[in-house]
């Protein structure tokens, strides 16, 4: 190893050290494309990234009851937008696996082509004879048979999730998932509580970037001026997107309370979640947020109001629709 890093003139610490370094160097710039560079740059940086880093938070988790009818579990792959959903017991905190939209389909249209022949009733026989075979057309009709009404446990159509701590690597999950072909996971804290879900997906773009097919939708949190000093803001809304909105260092209050939303930063400051309509003022009062939805677990939407900007503003009447 050591005459192989002799050779290609490598002198640091570790061989990862080395290709840090020369990814580095802008020498290489022909040999390497910018693209190229991150990639490789985020693969050696995989090592350090844990199952927390790339999970989706508890109370962002789109679940379907064990007991649900299959009408209801249709909705939800409707509204979701995902091929996958956790199927719990009564809480997020009792898995019972999860349900794919393949599986979903094949079911349904399984036991719809099963009554269809049990008692073919969908169109009249062709004028030819009773023998005569049926159009395509005609089998399709079978499809307007299916029973909605039967509970997603009746049907058989569960598949196992792998269950991961906070801490695990997520290199070791994703080679995990791998050898199981499990694309879902539930991240399980010391209590055995559901902290978190995280898809192949997930890991796989901490590589290579955000992968966005055509059913995803633009879910990115927003933040806008209502007038000067004033903003409406999804609560999801990073520290440093919103210090580059609002002209203020807010990275050094997150910094500070280990957070890095606005609505975390507003729970921080209020020492619990707040409740809709609160106000809460930052401790050196320059400025302040105005709590605009929020339910018990979590802060949803709020104003962010620098202290003398003004008074209030309105709520624009599409405010409610800025993190749908």
């Amino acid at each position: 190893m050591e005459r192989l890093r002799a050779l290609f003139g490598l002198g640091g610490a570790s061989i990862r050290d080395d290709i840090e370094d020369a990814l580095e160097d802008d020498s290489i710039a022909d040999d390497f494309s910018p693209q190229e560079r991150t990639i490789l740059r985020n693969v050696l940086g995989l090592h350090e990234i844990r199952v927390r880093d790339v999970m989706v938070p508890r109370a962002d988790i789109v679940s379907v009851p064990i007991d649900a009818p299959l009408g209801t579990v249709l909705a939800t792959f409707r509204t979701a937008g995902h091929s996958r959903l956790p199927v719990i017991g009564e809480t997020l905190d009792d898995p019972r696996g999860m349900v794919h939209i393949r599986d979903f389909v094949d079911f349904v249209t399984g036991d719809a082509e099963g009554r269809a022949s049990e008692k073919w009733i969908d169109a009249p026989a062709p004028a030819s004879g009773p023998d005569t075979p049926r159009s395509e057309e005609t089998k399709g009709a079978h499809l307007l048979r299916i029973d909605l009404g039967v509970s997603l446990a009746s049907a058989g159509i569960l598949r196992s999730v792998l269950y991961a701590p906070p801490s695990m690597p997520a290199l070791d999950l994703l080679v995990k998932m791998q050898a199981t072909r499990t694309h879902m996971a539930l991240v399980i804290d010391e209590y055995g509580g559901t902290d978190g879900l995280v898809s192949i997906e997930d890991i796989v773009e901490m590589i290579v970037g955000d992968i966005e097919d055509e059913h995803d939708l633009d879910e990115s949190p927003k933040i806008e001026a209502l007038a000067p000093g004033i903003f409406l803001a999804d609560a999801r809304v990073g520290l440093g997107e919103a210090s580059e909105k609002t002209g203020l260092d807010l990275i050094v209050y997150g910094e500070r309370e280990e957070v890095d939303t606005l609505g975390g930063l507003a729970a921080a400051f209020s020492g619990r979640v707040p409740i809709r309509g609160e106000v809460v003022a930052s401790p050196d009062r320059s400025f302040e947020f105005d709590i605009v939805d929020a339910d018990p677990r979590r802060v949803k939407r709020l104003k962010l109001r620098l202290i003398g900007a003004g008074s209030p503003a309105e709520i624009p009447p599409n405010a409610e629709k800025l993190s749908e």
